[in-house]
Protein backbone atom coordinates (compact mmCIF):
# COMPACT_ATOMS: atom_id res chain seq x y z
CA UNK A 1 0.00 0.00 0.00
CA UNK A 2 1.14 3.86 -0.82
CA UNK A 3 0.98 5.87 2.37
CA UNK A 4 -2.60 7.58 2.97
CA UNK A 5 -2.39 11.41 2.69
CA UNK A 6 -3.63 11.58 6.32
CA UNK A 7 0.34 10.52 6.93
CA UNK A 8 1.62 13.31 4.63
CA UNK A 9 0.34 15.75 7.25
CA UNK A 10 -3.58 16.08 7.67
CA UNK A 11 -5.16 16.43 10.57
CA UNK A 12 -8.10 14.31 11.65
CA UNK A 13 -11.17 15.51 13.22
CA UNK A 14 -11.23 14.96 16.57
CA UNK A 15 -13.73 12.52 17.63
CA UNK A 16 -15.25 11.58 20.99
CA UNK A 17 -13.99 8.72 22.80
CA UNK A 18 -15.62 5.22 21.71
CA UNK A 19 -17.04 2.74 24.84
CA UNK A 20 -13.16 1.37 24.47
CA UNK A 21 -11.08 3.87 25.09
CA UNK A 22 -13.12 5.75 27.34
CA UNK A 23 -10.90 6.34 30.80
CA UNK A 24 -13.15 4.80 33.54
CA UNK A 25 -10.68 4.68 36.51
CA UNK A 26 -10.09 8.15 37.36
CA UNK A 27 -11.85 9.29 34.19
CA UNK A 28 -11.73 13.28 34.86
CA UNK A 29 -7.73 11.87 33.88
CA UNK A 30 -8.88 11.26 30.55
CA UNK A 31 -8.15 13.30 27.89
CA UNK A 32 -9.50 12.95 23.66
CA UNK A 33 -7.82 16.26 22.48
CA UNK A 34 -6.10 14.69 19.00
CA UNK A 35 -3.40 17.71 19.47
CA UNK A 36 -2.47 15.78 23.13
CA UNK A 37 -2.35 12.89 22.44
CA UNK A 38 -0.15 13.88 19.04
CA UNK A 39 2.09 15.41 22.13
CA UNK A 40 2.28 12.70 24.20
CA UNK A 41 3.40 10.04 21.45
CA UNK A 42 5.81 12.80 20.25
CA UNK A 43 7.58 13.37 23.39
CA UNK A 44 7.62 9.21 24.29
CA UNK A 45 10.61 7.51 23.46
CA UNK A 46 9.31 3.98 23.56
CA UNK A 47 6.28 2.19 23.18
CA UNK A 48 4.94 -1.17 23.70
CA UNK A 49 2.90 -3.08 20.92
CA UNK A 50 0.59 -5.53 22.79
CA UNK A 51 -0.93 -8.68 20.32
CA UNK A 52 -1.93 -12.28 20.82
CA UNK A 53 0.65 -14.60 19.50
CA UNK A 54 -0.43 -18.41 19.10
CA UNK A 55 -3.38 -17.58 21.70
CA UNK A 56 -1.08 -15.68 24.29
CA UNK A 57 -0.77 -12.43 25.47
CA UNK A 58 2.51 -10.68 24.09
CA UNK A 59 3.60 -7.16 25.18
CA UNK A 60 6.74 -5.94 23.11
CA UNK A 61 8.47 -2.99 23.56
CA UNK A 62 9.53 -1.04 20.88
CA UNK A 63 10.37 2.18 19.50
CA UNK A 64 7.75 4.35 17.19
CA UNK A 65 7.08 7.79 15.73
CA UNK A 66 4.50 9.19 14.35
CA UNK A 67 3.49 11.32 11.02
CA UNK A 68 0.24 12.91 10.86
CA UNK A 69 -2.96 10.90 11.57
CA UNK A 70 -1.07 7.65 12.03
CA UNK A 71 1.73 6.00 14.33
CA UNK A 72 4.64 3.73 12.76
CA UNK A 73 6.74 0.90 14.15
CA UNK A 74 9.42 -0.97 12.69
CA UNK A 75 12.19 -4.01 12.65
CA UNK A 76 13.09 -6.99 11.33
CA UNK A 77 10.90 -8.93 8.71
CA UNK A 78 12.25 -12.02 10.46
CA UNK A 79 10.42 -10.25 13.70
CA UNK A 80 7.76 -12.31 15.40
CA UNK A 81 6.01 -9.32 16.86
CA UNK A 82 5.94 -7.92 13.49
CA UNK A 83 4.72 -11.14 11.16
CA UNK A 84 2.29 -11.46 13.80
CA UNK A 85 1.07 -7.37 13.50
CA UNK A 86 1.42 -7.79 9.59
CA UNK A 87 -0.97 -10.44 9.60
CA UNK A 88 -3.89 -8.13 10.18
CA UNK A 89 -4.79 -9.07 13.95
CA UNK A 90 -5.55 -5.97 16.25
CA UNK A 91 -2.82 -4.38 18.44
CA UNK A 92 -2.98 -2.00 21.37
CA UNK A 93 0.13 0.38 21.21
CA UNK A 94 0.93 2.45 24.93
CA UNK A 95 3.76 5.09 25.31
CA UNK A 96 4.00 6.14 29.19
CA UNK A 97 6.10 9.16 30.25
CA UNK A 98 6.83 9.17 34.04
CA UNK A 99 6.60 12.63 35.17
CA UNK A 100 7.75 11.89 38.67
CA UNK A 101 6.76 11.03 41.96
CA UNK A 102 3.82 12.42 44.10
CA UNK A 103 4.23 11.63 47.94
CA UNK A 104 1.42 12.09 50.36
CA UNK A 105 1.07 12.20 54.02
CA UNK A 106 -0.04 8.56 53.86
CA UNK A 107 1.14 5.42 52.13
CA UNK A 108 -2.34 4.92 50.95
CA UNK A 109 -2.44 8.28 49.17
CA UNK A 110 0.93 8.28 47.51
CA UNK A 111 1.05 8.42 43.46
CA UNK A 112 2.74 9.77 40.38
CA UNK A 113 2.38 12.49 37.67
CA UNK A 114 2.32 10.85 34.26
CA UNK A 115 1.15 11.25 30.64
CA UNK A 116 -0.08 8.15 28.71
CA UNK A 117 -1.47 7.06 25.59
CA UNK A 118 -3.61 3.79 24.15
CA UNK A 119 -4.38 3.32 20.63
CA UNK A 120 -6.25 0.44 19.19
CA UNK A 121 -6.50 -0.92 15.67
CA UNK A 122 -5.38 -3.07 13.02
CA UNK A 123 -1.51 -2.31 11.41
CA UNK A 124 -1.21 -2.53 7.93
CA UNK A 125 2.36 -3.10 6.47
CA UNK A 126 4.07 0.04 4.54
CA UNK A 127 4.88 -1.79 0.92
CA UNK A 128 5.62 0.79 -1.55
CA UNK A 129 10.43 0.92 -0.67
CA UNK A 130 10.04 5.24 -1.83
CA UNK A 131 7.18 5.48 0.87
CA UNK A 132 9.41 2.63 3.56
CA UNK A 133 12.45 5.34 3.10
CA UNK A 134 10.53 8.25 3.40
CA UNK A 135 8.75 6.69 6.88
CA UNK A 136 12.35 5.76 8.14
CA UNK A 137 13.90 9.22 7.74
CA UNK A 138 11.29 10.72 9.18
CA UNK A 139 11.73 8.60 12.20
CA UNK A 140 15.72 9.29 12.30
CA UNK A 141 14.86 12.96 11.31
CA UNK A 142 12.68 13.12 14.61
CA UNK A 143 14.98 11.98 16.99
CA UNK A 144 18.28 13.28 15.26
CA UNK A 145 17.66 16.56 13.25
CA UNK A 146 19.58 16.97 9.97
CA UNK A 147 21.31 13.47 10.31
CA UNK A 148 19.98 11.39 7.44
CA UNK A 149 21.38 13.68 4.58
CA UNK A 150 24.71 12.88 6.07
CA UNK A 151 24.34 8.74 6.41
CA UNK A 152 25.20 6.35 3.49
CA UNK A 153 21.92 6.00 1.85
CA UNK A 154 19.81 2.61 2.27
CA UNK A 155 20.57 -0.53 -0.03
CA UNK A 156 17.54 -2.45 -1.66
CA UNK A 157 18.63 -5.02 0.41
CA UNK A 158 18.29 -2.72 3.84
CA UNK A 159 14.71 -1.74 2.71
CA UNK A 160 13.95 -5.01 1.50
CA UNK A 161 14.87 -6.94 5.26
CA UNK A 162 12.53 -3.81 7.34
CA UNK A 163 9.41 -4.05 7.93
CA UNK A 164 7.71 -0.97 8.58
CA UNK A 165 4.34 -0.78 9.85
CA UNK A 166 1.23 1.45 10.35
CA UNK A 167 -1.37 2.06 12.46
CA UNK A 168 -4.40 4.89 11.92
CA UNK A 169 -4.89 7.37 15.47
CA UNK A 170 -8.95 6.55 14.85
CA UNK A 171 -8.97 4.98 18.30
CA UNK A 172 -6.90 6.52 20.76
CA UNK A 173 -6.99 8.39 24.36
CA UNK A 174 -4.96 9.69 26.97
CA UNK A 175 -4.46 9.46 30.58
CA UNK A 176 -2.81 11.99 32.32
CA UNK A 177 -2.04 13.02 36.21
CA UNK A 178 -0.09 16.02 37.14
CA UNK A 179 -0.02 18.21 40.08
CA UNK A 180 0.68 17.53 44.10
CA UNK A 181 -0.59 15.85 46.40
CA UNK A 182 -4.38 14.64 46.90
CA UNK A 183 -4.24 14.03 50.97
CA UNK A 184 -7.44 14.56 53.12
CA UNK A 185 -7.82 18.07 55.08
CA UNK A 186 -7.15 15.48 58.55
CA UNK A 187 -4.08 14.26 57.21
CA UNK A 188 -2.52 17.71 56.66
CA UNK A 189 -1.11 18.74 60.18
CA UNK A 190 0.77 14.69 59.82
CA UNK A 191 4.16 15.41 60.57
CA UNK A 192 5.92 14.46 57.28
CA UNK A 193 7.34 16.11 54.18
CA UNK A 194 4.83 15.87 51.47
CA UNK A 195 5.36 16.68 47.81
CA UNK A 196 6.33 16.14 43.94
CA UNK A 197 9.84 14.50 43.19
CA UNK A 198 10.79 15.57 39.72
CA UNK A 199 11.51 12.43 37.21
CA UNK A 200 13.33 13.49 33.93
CA UNK A 201 14.56 11.50 31.02
CA UNK A 202 18.21 13.52 30.13
CA UNK A 203 20.29 12.64 27.03
CA UNK A 204 24.07 11.92 28.24
CA UNK A 205 27.56 12.80 26.82
CA UNK A 206 28.10 11.22 23.34
CA UNK A 207 30.33 8.34 23.44
CA UNK A 208 32.22 8.42 19.69
CA UNK A 209 33.78 4.98 18.28
CA UNK A 210 36.79 4.20 17.64
CA UNK A 211 38.29 5.04 14.39
CA UNK A 212 36.15 8.22 13.51
CA UNK A 213 37.96 11.08 11.29
CA UNK A 214 38.97 14.13 12.89
CA UNK A 215 36.73 17.17 13.16
CA UNK A 216 33.22 14.60 12.90
CA UNK A 217 30.75 16.73 15.34
CA UNK A 218 28.50 14.24 16.92
CA UNK A 219 25.00 14.67 16.51
CA UNK A 220 22.14 16.74 18.20
CA UNK A 221 19.36 15.00 19.54
CA UNK A 222 15.64 15.79 20.45
CA UNK A 223 15.43 16.23 23.72
CA UNK A 224 13.22 12.91 25.00
CA UNK A 225 10.02 13.44 27.08
CA UNK A 226 9.83 17.23 26.86
CA UNK A 227 6.68 18.01 28.36
CA UNK A 228 4.04 20.05 26.23
CA UNK A 229 1.37 22.99 27.61
CA UNK A 230 -1.12 20.52 28.90
CA UNK A 231 -3.38 22.74 30.99
CA UNK A 232 -5.39 24.36 28.20
CA UNK A 233 -5.45 21.23 25.75
CA UNK A 234 -7.01 19.16 29.07
CA UNK A 235 -9.37 21.96 29.56
CA UNK A 236 -10.87 21.48 26.20
CA UNK A 237 -10.57 18.03 26.17
CA UNK A 238 -12.68 16.63 29.63
CA UNK A 239 -14.37 13.29 29.11
CA UNK A 240 -18.26 14.54 27.50
CA UNK A 241 -21.16 14.14 29.48
CA UNK A 242 -22.65 10.88 29.38
CA UNK A 243 -26.28 10.36 28.61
Amino acid sequence: MTEPRAARGRRATPRAPSNFTRVRRLADRGVYDRAAIDAILDAGTLCTVAHVVEGRPVATPTFHWRVGDRVYWHGSVASRMLRTNAAGGEVCLTVTIFDGWVLARSAFNHTANYRSVLCFGRPEVVVDAAAKERLLEAFTEQRFPGRWATLRPMTRKELGATLVLSMALDEASAKVREGGAGDPKKDLSWPVWAGVVPVHEELGRPVPEKGLRAGLRHPVMASPGATPARTAKRRAARRPTTK
